[in-house]
């Protein structure tokens, strides 16, 4: 984990790399004065890995993208742009609910089952500016910030005095990544973003990065596939830990308001 607070550098290297194939090209292009806008509805099938933890015992966790999807309450996941000439606003929601229950043996207190609901909800919110804009590589630069809030709740049935927990966690970090753009056909385009943040300020350390392949079906629709991975540590209250690995294929559409 340590080596991958490469993804600034990594965002960086790309940025660098992007400059120099747009000063090697002599055609550029010009903003418009108009605003865009993008909605892109995903869907990410993660599998998830790591430690959790609280009150100094701490528990190892593994949980396939298909475990995750047999026990899937609801979920919501969706990305949205706004773009005025260089200037980039974007917004990323993940949201998911997860329950399970089992049935238990006979024991001395008369529990028969134990029911757990576990809830989590990711936003990131970034500005950015479009420091290339070139026919051949587009490059984003950006800030922003990622709030994050887990909740988990737990019962015994029926329940005994004082088992039962139910409590949430939330914490917000700041970011900064970047985001380049590689047309590889007049239809395709090969999009690489990343961001990393925390650094003990909040979390120890937060990162994502996705490298996904666009395929424009319409005028104003592009169908998305690629990969994913997102990795955060935190340490709260209680001597409470969350290290997890998120990742997995996803697939979605953008479609382009304007």
């Amino acid at each position: 984990m340590k080596a991958l607070p490469v993804v600034a550098t990594a965002c960086l290297l790309l940025f660098i790399a992007g400059s120099c194939v747009a000063q090697q090209t002599s055609a550029s292009t010009t903003p418009d004065d108009a605003w865009h806008f993008e909605l892109s509805p995903y869907l990410w099938f993660a599998g998830t890995h790591g430690t959790v933890g609280s009150q100094g015992r701490n528990v190892g966790m593994h949980a396939s993208a298909g475990d995750l999807l047999s026990h899937l309450d609801i979920g919501l996941m969706g990305a949205a742009e706004a773009r005025y000439k260089r200037f980039v606003l974007s917004g990323n929601l993940q949201w998911i609910r997860l329950s399970d229950s089992r049935a238990l043996p006979l024991n001395q207190v008369g529990v028969t089952s134990a029911d757990v609901r576990v809830g989590q909800l990711v936003w990131t919110s970034q500005f950015g500016y479009r420091v290339v804009d070139h026919e051949k590589v587009k490059a984003d630069a950006n800030i922003g910030v990622r709030f994050w809030n887990l909740g988990q709740k737990f019962e015994l049935n029926p329940i005994p005095p004082g088992v039962s927990f139910d409590g949430s966690q939330s914490w917000a970090d700041i970011l900064i990544g970047g985001r380049v753009q590689l047309p590889v056909s007049k239809k395709a385009e090969v999009t690489l973003l990343g961001d990393a943040g925390g650094w003990n300020a909040t979390a120890k350390l937060d990162y994502s990065f996705a490298v996904l392949l666009g395929y424009q079906l319409r005028p104003k629709g592009t169908m998305l596939a690629g990969y994913g991975y997102q990795f955060v540590d935190y340490r709260g209250a209680n001597s409470s830990v969350f290290n997890a690995v998120t990742s997995g294929a996803l697939i979605g559409v953008t479609y382009r308001l304007k």
